[in-house]
């Protein structure tokens, strides 16, 4: 988690100190969420489905004095296993392991944004009906967009811990899109540790807090400034801010790709700028895999890619708005 998290997570609460009784709980209930998905030990096997497409994986989560680890492994199909080392992620695709990048992406039951405000800006917050999940008694929380450009989201959690047990992703006619869920979890107790890296303790560190890397630091001195690109999206739909601009070296491409990353808080938005080699993987138009879409189009001798969680609408929106305005 971004060392900012904790003070984001204080300063999102004081903006909303005007909010009704209600609404207070379930701010304060949602910190609580936030924080237990970093916080806590656990393991456990979810389901990821969408349309008719199912894949079950195997989650696993410890904090120790050396920080914050994750271990995510696919039970469907070839090996797929992702370690997680505080900044550091490493990727073991069938026999081969690979050291990546760290991504900024929120994944499940990690969810939720470090900026809280932003959630009531874009979204009426409302109490779900209770419900018992993967044994569990789960509070529940449903986020209505306030317009038609963002998906509304269900989401429950375990009543004691605030560990997220399952999420859905709701289109505008109420069909759910995407769900994850857990079928089975363990909260504490004896969880197998041997995959996590030992690396040697930072002296001051606190257990869940990440120290700042000399990696982190070189791979942020390598982002390009918000505006070095000279590249503008003029029509975000309303309440997503710039979260980053960097170069990113793409798979199979000569040419690193400029990436802008923009959030409302919930949903998340990434737009790709490159070089149009015409290759035949580049296929203008739109794409979806669940609450994800992907809409691509030419801008002036660049392919632009659109990805985000949003419903179609909204990424054509934004590609279609998207433009060099110089250097």
């Amino acid at each position: 988690m971004k060392p900012a998290f904790m003070g984001a997570l204080l300063l999102g609460a004081a903006s909303l100190a005007w909010a009704d009784p209600f609404l207070q709980d379930e701010i304060k209930w949602l910190e609580t969420m936030a924080f237990a998905a970093h916080q806590a030990d656990y393991s456990g096997t979810f389901v990821y489905q969408y349309g008719g497409h199912v894949e079950t994986s195997r989650i696993t989560h410890v904090v120790d004095a050396n920080g914050e680890h994750g271990r995510l492994e696919s039970l469907d199909g070839v090996r797929r296993e992702i370690i997680r080392n505080n900044g550091e992620v490493w990727a073991y695709l069938g026999d081969r392991k690979v050291k990546i990048e760290q991504r900024g992406g929120r994944e499940f039951p990690a969810l939720l944004p470090d900026q809280l405000s932003l959630l009531n800006e874009n979204y009426v917050i409302k109490q779900g009906d209770e419900a018992r999940v993967a044994g569990f008694h789960a509070h529940a929380i449903v986020f209505q967009p306030k317009d038609s450009l963002r998906y509304s989201h269900r989401m429950w959690a375990d009543s004691n811990s605030g560990i997220l047990l399952k999420a859905e992703v709701i289109d505008e006619r109420g069909s759910v899109i995407e769900q994850y869920a857990f079928t089975q979890l363990t909260l504490g107790g004896d969880i197998d540790r041997t995959w996590i890296v030992q690396d040697t303790p930072v002296r001051g560190a606190k257990p869940g807090i990440v120290p700042v890397s000399k990696q982190n630091v070189a791979a942020r001195k390598s982002e390009a400034p918000s505006s070095a690109s000279g590249w503008r999206v003029d029509a975000l739909p309303p309440g997503f801010r710039k979260i980053t601009e960097i170069r990113r070296s793409m798979h199979g491409r000569g040419a690193p790709a400029i990436q802008m990353v923009f959030s409302d808080g919930l949903a998340g938005i990434s737009v790709f700028i490159e070089a149009n080699d015409n290759d035949e993987d580049d296929h203008p138009g739109l794409t979806s895999q669940g609450a994800i879409q992907i809409y691509s189009k030419v801008v002036d001798d660049r392919l632009v890619t659109v990805v985000g969680e949003v419903p179609p609408q909204a990424v054509m929106q934004v590609a279609d708005s998207v433009r060099y305005a110089g250097e």
